[in-house]
C-alpha cells in the first residue's frame, strides 16, 4: 500500500512541477519512466534478494529508500536531481515493497486460493491510492510541493525502523508446511530461471504484463493533468484518480474469486474489455467534458485497471512453484515495469508533438488488443486452471 500508493502521488507533483520549473511533459513523464524502469529492472534483484536473505530487510531497506527519496525531492532544484530522487530512489523502494516479495510471500502460505491470495493483496495498490493521492493533493493545496515532499520523507523515514523490527519476519517467512511445494512433491519444484525462460507461459506472460501496463501507464500518469486541461477543477481531478484506484483495489481483489470462478482467459478478456472501453470514454471527454463521461470512466476503467496482474502473480507462482519462483516472478514483473516506462514516455512525448491526448490513446488501444493475445495464442494460457 504505502509503495505503490506513494508512488502513484507523483501524478499530483506534475502541473506544479510544470509550472515552476518550465519543464515539458515529456521531461516530466519521463522521470516518471525512471522510476518505472528502475522499479521493473530491480525486480529480478528483489527477488533473487528475497530468496538468499528474506523479507525483513527487504521491506525495511524499500521504506527507508521512499522516504530518503521524498526527502531529498523537497530541494531539488534541477532535472537530473529528479531524475535521481524521484526515478531511482522511488523505483527502488517501490520494487522492495512491490509483489516481488509479496507473491513470493503468499506462494508460501496459499495453494489452493492462492489467486485470491494475490487479488487481495494487489487490492493494497488501489486503497494506496485513494488514500494518498486526494491527501497530498490537499497537502499541497494547503502548503506547497516541498513541504508535502518533506513531510512524506519525515514520516517514512521515522516508519523505516518500525518496519524492520516491529513485524514478526520469521514467522512471515516460514510459511505453511501444507502450502510448501516440497511438501506436497510438485513438479513444478525443480523450476529454474533458466528453465523457466524456455517456454511459451514465459514469454506470454511478459507480454501480457509489458503491453497492459503501457497502455495504462501512457494515460494513468498523466490522468490528472488530462482532466484539469479538460476543464475539472484539480481537486475534482485528483479526487477523481483516487476513485480509479479504489475500484482497481475492488476490483483486484475480486479478480481472483473471478477467475477461479469463470476461468482466467474469461476473466482477463472481460477486463480488457472494459478497459478498451475506459480508454474511448476519456477520447469522448477531449470532445465533450462532462461530469457524467467522466463518471462512466472513472466506473468503467476502475473496474478493470487492476484485474491482469493478480493473475499473472497467481499464473506464474502456481505454474513455475518452487524455491526460485519470486526470481523468476521478478523478470516477468520486470517486463510491466519496462512497459509502464515506455508507455510513460511515449504518451508524454505524444502529447509534446500533438498538443493533445487522443494519438496516446490511440496507442493505447493498440496495445491493450496485443495485451490480451497470450490468453487465446498460448496454449497452456489457453486452458490454465
Amino acid at each position: 500500500m504505502f509503495g505503490r500508493g506513494l508512488g502513484d502521488t507523483y501524478a499530483v507533483f506534475l502541473l506544479p512541477l510544470e509550472r515552476d520549473f518550465g519543464w515539458t511533459r515529456s521531461q516530466l513523464t519521463s522521470v516518471y519512466s525512471i522510476y518505472l524502469l528502475v522499479n521493473g529492472c530491480t525486480a529480478p534483484l528483489v527477488g533473487l534478494i528475497f530468496d538468499r536473505l528474506g523479507p525483513r530487510w527487504v521491506y525495511g531497506t524499500g521504506m527507508a529508500s521512499l522516504g530518503a527519496a521524498f526527502f531529498l525531492a523537497s530541494g531539488l532544484t534541477v532535472l537530473w536531481q529528479f531524475y535521481l530522487f524521484i526515478g531511482v530512489l522511488v523505483g527502488i523502494g517501490v520494487s522492495m515493497n512491490g509483489m516481488v516479495p509479496a507473491s513470493a510471500l503468499l506462494g508460501r502460505w496459499y495453494r489452493e486460493r492462492l489467486s485470491s491470495a494475490i487479488g487481495i493483496a494487489y487490492s493494497a495498490f488501489g486503497v494506496g491510492t485513494v488514500l494518498f493521492v486526494p491527501l497530498v493533493q490537499y497537502l499541497v493545496g494547503a502548503f506547497d510541493w516541498r513541504a508535502t515532499y518533506r513531510f512524506m520523507g519525515l514520516a517514512l523515514l521515522l516508519a523505516a525502523p518500525v518496519v524492520v523490527i516491529g513485524l514478526p519476519w520469521r514467522r512471515f517467512a516460514a510459511g505453511h508446511p501444507a502450502s510448501r511445494p516440497q511438501a506436497k512433491g510438485k513438479q513444478g519444484a525443480g523450476w529454474t530461471l533458466a528453465t523457466a525462460v524456455r517456454t511459451p507461459v514465459f514469454w506470454g506472460l511478459v507480454q501480457v504484463f509489458g503491453c497492459t501496463a503501457a497502455a495504462m501507464f501512457s494515460i494513468v500518469v498523466q490522468l490528472v493533468a488530462f482532466l484539469v486541461d479538460a476543464g475539472f477543477p484539480p481537486l475534482t481531478a485528483a479526487t477523481a484518480f483516487g476513485i480509479v484506484g479504489l475500484l482497481s483495489a475492488a476490483s483486484v481483489m475480486g479478480s481472483g474469486f473471478a477467475s477461479e470462478r469463470f476461468g482466467y482467459r474469461q476473466t482477463v478478456t472481460a477486463s480488457f474489455a472494459g478497459t478498451a472501453a475506459g480508454m474511448l470514454t476519456l477520447l469522448a471527454i477531449t470532445a465533450y467534458p462532462f461530469t457524467m463521461l467522466l463518471a462512466v470512466f472513472v466506473a468503467v476503467f476502475g473496474l478493470c485497471m487492476g484485474v491482469r496482474g493478480p493473475i499473472v502473480s497467481s499464473v506464474c507462482a502456481r505454474y513455475f512453484a518452487g524455491p526460485r519462483v519470486a526470481t523468476i516472478y521478478g523478470l516477468i514483473y520486470a517486463s510491466n515495469a519496462v512497459g509502464a516506462a515506455l508507455g510513460s514516455f511515449a504518451g508524454g512525448l505524444l502529447h509534446d508533438l500533438t498538443g493533445g491526448y487522443r494519438a496516446g490513446l490511440a496507442m493505447a488501444l493498440v496495445l491493450i488488443a496485443v495485451a490480451a493475445m497470450p490468453f487465446r495464442t498460448v496454449p497452456a494460457l489457453r486452458n490454465f486452471r
